[in-house]
């Protein structure tokens, strides 16, 4: 892992400091670069993110249930192969936030043994 140093206003650093565990997960997310309806989820996991929920929340974090719907509908119309091309980029951005949650949660998993 790198570790980085960098400079912020010291108004963000204070607002950054009691997340500071979060904020590579959040960079990630930032990263993904989602262009569609996905980023209501997206931001809806950045937002929890950013209460600083202790590892147990996350562990616990399951996005709404207008979320889930949502992606459950993706998952259904994409089986039917009736999914439209914008459904599809959100369905794979979608995918690439599951993966970003899951992979925080086995982190958190590992590092609780």
């Amino acid at each position: 892992m790198v570790q980085m140093t960098m400079q912020v206003p010291d108004e963000l650093a204070k607002r950054i400091e009691p997340i500071s565990m979060w904020v590579p997960t959040i960079l990630e997310l930032s990263l993904i670069g989602f262009k569609t309806l996905a980023t209501t989820t997206a931001s809806e996991v950045i937002e929890f993110l950013s209460q600083n929920p202790s590892p147990q929340d996350v562990l616990n974090y399951h996005v709404s249930d207008k979320g889930q719907a949502r992606l459950q509908r993706l998952l259904t119309l994409n089986e039917a192969g009736q999914l439209s091309e914008d459904e599809t980029a959100e369905l794979d951005e979608l995918h690439k936030l599951e993966h970003v949650v899951v992979m925080l949660k086995a982190r958190i998993m590992q590092e609780g043994k």
